[in-house]
């Protein structure tokens, strides 16, 4: 109990950095639409976000390494609050993308902050609580964060104004703890092929979980509003795509322990298949039906990553484990930085239904790599154990490293 006390700062840190940086992704989408952007250009935004996650994820564990770790979280900090407060004065698609660039690279830095700090002050006997914390109160800002929308006015500087409120008020309780700065931890090596010697179906499963999360985070928003939701319904549907995610890790992982990993992959992919083709073919739906659908699509798609990475992590040393997960998110961003343009783009040409149509098509290529990579080589004869991956920074691999390891 102590522990977690200590790190109390931390975690209120990790909610008001979630709740002003995973509020503005659905704000954008929806100020986009009142301001005439095109659905292509509001999803441009969506991968401008992750094009300055992934530079954050690489420059942060370097310039925390210079100026140490309460100075580079505020310098990240400011980043996002600059973007956000820029918003209204420069009413321009491509200016928002780079506003979006400073808001990803806030995500990624103050992330490695908070997961460098953490990791420098666990030992083995409180890691597991203490991830354990660590993933409720990043889960439950973010689905806090997407319910925000219900009562932001869109294209509106008080909106935004908010947020950046909150993205400031992120920097007091860190930099105000009493906790000792710790060490600086080497930034690990980006070995992007690391994970394609360990596992060409976890490279692929990792693509897939970014085109699906990405995709729905982003460009959620104008599928919503076309299928005619009000804001504060297209608030839910979010949050319920979130929730489902939450629900699934367990009995995911439950399955994930004891049965071979890629046919919980493709278990998974299927029934994604399912529920992407249910939510293009079906038009009329109430909004219960809708909200439902946004549940199931969360259950099947966002366990896949963390699926993926314990299947990835099965073939690799405990001194790759640092490196891999780096590459693991590394592959991630490359998916997510293209996957809200594609999608934005084909709903544009199509329709509403283009979205969920590209990613059932998608995961139904990763069942047929999955089945060919099954012939291809058995199974791993020793298993770690599954975690529930946060997809944060590139340190997040010394956090959850040692717990995949046999004691």
């Amino acid at each position: 109990m102590r522990l977690m006390i200590s790190f109390a700062a931390l975690f209120l840190s990790v909610v008001l950095l979630q709740l002003s940086t995973g509020g503005v992704g659905p704000l954008d989408a929806l100020s986009g639409l009142a301001l005439d952007f095109s659905t292509a250009q509001i999803g441009l935004l969506g991968s401008a976000h992750f094009v300055g996650f992934f530079i954050g994820c690489w420059v942060a564990p370097r310039l925390m390494g210079s100026i140490g770790h309460s100075r580079a979280f505020a310098a990240f900090t400011a980043m996002g609050a600059i973007g956000l407060l820029a918003h209204m004065l420069v009413i321009d698609p491509y200016a928002w993308s780079l506003m979006r660039v400073a808001s990803g690279l806030c995500v990624a830095g103050c992330y490695t902050v908070i997961e460098a700090w953490l990791q420098a002050k666990v030992t083995n006997e409180t890691r597991g609580r203490t991830m354990g914390v660590y993933r409720v109160v990043d889960m439950g800002a973010s689905l806090a964060a997407q319910m925000l929308i219900s009562v932001l006015a869109p294209a509106s500087y008080v909106s935004y104004n908010l947020l950046a409120l909150l993205c400031c008020a992120a920097l007091l309780p860190l930099t105000l703890s009493r906790l000792r700065e710790p060490e600086t931890p080497a930034a690990p090596r980006l070995r992007p092929m690391l994970l394609i010697a360990c596992s060409p179906l976890a490279a692929a499963g990792v693509l897939v979980a970014a085109l699906s999360s990405a995709s729905f985070r982003m460009v959620g928003p104008l599928y919503g509003g076309q299928v005619g939701l009000a804001v504060d319904q297209i608030a839910g549907f979010l949050a319920v795509f979130v929730l489902g995610g939450a629900v699934a890790q367990y009995p995911v992982g439950w399955l994930a322990d004891r049965y071979d990993r890629r046919w919980v992959l493709i278990g998974l992919s299927l029934a994604a298949i399912l529920s992407s083709i249910t939510t293009a073919m079906t038009n009329n739906l109430e909004t219960f039906g809708i909200l439902m659908t946004a549940f199931f699509f969360g259950m099947t798609t966002f366990p896949i990553y963390s699926v993926s990475a314990a299947h990835a992590h099965d073939f690799a040393d405990a001194s790759e484990r640092v490196e891999l997960s780096a590459a693991l998110m590394f592959f991630f961003a490359v998916g997510a930085i293209a996957a809200p343009l594609m999608a934005s783009t084909l709903i544009e040409v199509y329709g509403p239904a283009a979205m969920f149509v590209m990613i059932a098509a998608g995961h139904a290529a990763l069942v047929l790599f999955g089945l060919i990579r099954m012939r291809i080589r058995p199974g791993a004869e020793t298993r770690t154990a599954y975690i529930w991956s946060p997809r944060t920074s590139f340190l997040i691999g010394r956090l959850t490293g040692r717990s995949r390891d046999p004691e």
